[in-house]
């Protein structure tokens, strides 16, 4: 009972909060000097101020501040996220488009960097002086300090024009013909060094973390308890130990998931990942409002709800988290 109240309360605090996010970036959009005339004017090589004026009557921007804000609040939770004058498409349906493949990278990075730092971390914390954990450390320095974009140059450069083990960009290769599978081979092999490049900077922060806890968990009583029964020590690592020490670790990554959808956006640009990302950068050049407040409502909405996931899972983890005292 108590766990459905705090999720409802959990729930309504997110939905205030993504409430609070349409807000502020409409505001924001709307303080920035320009508008969609001021862009449509220039594709159609200039105009004069009737037909600005004409274009923003029928974009409803001539209308009072606070007008615009509750029509376009009214119209999201419609789910009208309101049409591209750009791509001549509704937004919603260029997000929808767009929206698998960005998932498909993000939750790939956070669930390789997860694995991989974890892994790494818990093993370097079981031996703390050796080779391994001096190379965890190393790595870890490297992946946290080398900017997410210079890492997926690099990986492109060795990996695509050298070796030529994987493609340099785009999502899926359009002459490739055959069945699921072969499709989906395909896919695995244009996503793996995006992956890797997006989740290196994750790597660092899960295994050095990981790493922190379990020496701390190891040192506990219970664990010394648990040896002193005769245990085997994979079995109080992996059985009792790591459990406990993994709470921080999904906290943090729920924490940093805003980071992941955000760094998203550079490795996508590098890539020419088909994903929002990629959808932002173009759609701020053409300074196409509608879209980019799409795209950050959605932003805003993977976050959150990925911050709630998050929690849930920390409580199946740690059923003391969010219990009674």
């Amino acid at each position: 009972m108590q766990f459905l109240q705090t999720t409802m309360i959990r729930v309504a605090y997110a939905i205030l909060l993504l409430l609070a996010v349409l807000v502020l970036n409409f505001s924001l959009m709307h303080l920035a000097p320009g508008d969609v005339a001021d862009t449509i004017s220039q594709s159609m090589g200039g105009a004069d101020e009737e037909i600005l004026n004409e274009i923003r009557r029928d974009y409803g921007l001539d209308r009072p501040f606070i007008v615009q804000l509750g029509t376009y609040i009214g119209k999201v939770l419609s789910f009208d996220l309101g049409y591209s004058f750009f791509y001549n498409q509704p937004v919603t349906k260029l997000i929808l488009e767009r929206l698998p493949a960005t998932l498909l990278l993000v939750f790939s990075a956070q669930l390789l960097a997860l694995v991989v730092g974890v892994v790494l971390g818990v093993y370097s914390a079981r031996k703390p002086n050796g080779i391994v954990s001096h190379f965890v450390t190393l790595f870890a320095l490297f992946g946290y300090s080398a900017p997410v974009f210079w890492t997926g140059i690099l990986l492109l450069i060795g990996f695509s024009l050298h070796i030529q083990w994987f493609p340099v960009a785009g999502m899926r290769d359009v002459t490739i013909e055959g069945g699921f599978w072969i499709h989906f081979m395909d896919v695995a092999r244009h996503l793996v060094l995006p992956m890797i490049t997006l989740a290196s900077i994750f790597f660092a922060l899960y295994s050095r973390l990981a790493r922190a806890t379990m020496m701390e968990t190891l040192g506990s009583d219970y664990v010394r308890t648990a040896k002193a029964k005769g245990l085997t020590n994979r079995q109080v690592v992996y059985k009792h130990a790591l459990k406990n020490s993994l709470s921080p670790v999904i906290t943090l990554a729920g924490l940093q998931f805003s980071a992941v959808v955000s760094g998203a956006v550079l490795v996508e640009a590098v890539f020419s990942w088909p994903g929002l990302g990629t959808l932002a950068f173009q759609s701020i050049i053409a300074r196409d409002t509608p879209t980019i407040l799409g795209i950050l409502f959605f932003s805003a909405l993977v976050v959150i709800v990925g911050n709630l996931l998050t929690d849930f899972a920390l409580r199946l983890v740690d059923p003391r988290v969010g219990g009674k005292k």
